[in-house]
């Protein structure tokens, strides 16, 4: 039985014509065996077979820098010398600024040009690359997934500027890089979770301001490491889990090693 012949078996270029070698400008590479129909080839529509092409004709990628489909441009700007690409750091299309962002030196000022680019994952690319000093203008973007890496890489010393994120998956991270002495602070968070996420780095000292948080889950953070001495208090928790935790511990310090029966 023979296989079924599929839409991606197909060569076709970006406005779905089928290719013909024998029209291409290319025909003689052909020949030398550096590119192959519906394998490698600049024309089609596919990124792999693009990319592919360019893998085995580096040199030929600046000539594709204007072509007409995006696909084609944001692959050949993976393989083209560098100081062709600031020339696509206005492209219209996003894809292809990405490509730039991914390349373009860091301390270039078309790579700092793109700090504010319109499309938010051109500048995720741009925040996973900056340098620190200028990471600190995206701590305000307007996309929380940029701001979430500008908090992934700041200095811990200049996460005091983001405890205060609207978004709590931004403070999360905060809590998890920020210094010991900011964790208080953030145990005062609105989000459960952000608490949690600073709970769980503050010794037990700076435990015993929780003992009465609202959410059970970070109680129950503070019965289990907090100093005995200091877990009388939370005898009378209301949540049953974080009840029976806190017996289990003071009857360990008896020897008993269980919740005595009530």
């Amino acid at each position: 039985m023979g296989k079924t012949r599929t839409e991606i078996d197909e060569a076709r270029d970006w406005q779905g014509a089928l290719l013909d070698c024998a029209a291409c400008p290319h025909h003689s590479l052909l020949e030398e065996g550096r590119c192959r129909l519906g394998h490698a080839c600049a024309y089609d529509r596919y990124a792999r077979r693009i990319d592919r092409f360019f893998r085995w004709n580096p040199g030929l990628a600046k000539e594709f820098l204007e072509h007409p489909y995006f696909e084609t441009r944001a692959v050949a700007a993976k393989h083209v010398e560098p100081f062709f690409l600031p020339r696509l750091i206005e492209d219209p299309d996003e894809t292809v600024r990405q490509s730039v962002a991914q390349r373009l030196p860091v301390q270039s000022r078309h790579f700092k040009a793109l700090l504010r680019d319109p499309h938010r994952e051109v500048r995720i690319r741009v925040a996973e690359r900056v340098e620190a000093a200028e990471l600190a203008v995206m701590i305000h973007d307007e996309d929380y997934f940029v701001r979430q890496i500008a908090a992934r890489r700041l200095p811990p010393g200049m996460l005091v500027m983001m405890m205060h994120d609207r978004d709590p998956e931004v403070r999360k991270v905060v809590a998890a890089r920020i210094g010991s002495e900011w964790l208080p602070a953030m145990a005062g968070d609105r989000e459960t979770r952000v608490r949690l996420v600073a709970v769980r780095r503050m010794n037990a000292a700076q435990l015993k301001q929780l003992i009465r948080d609202p959410d059970w889950q970070v109680r129950y953070e503070v019965a289990s490491r907090l100093d005995l001495d200091d877990l009388l208090p939370m005898q009378a928790d209301p949540d049953p889990a974080v009840h029976e935790l806190v017996a289990q511990r003071l009857a360990s310090r008896n020897g008993d090693g269980l919740p005595k029966a009530s």
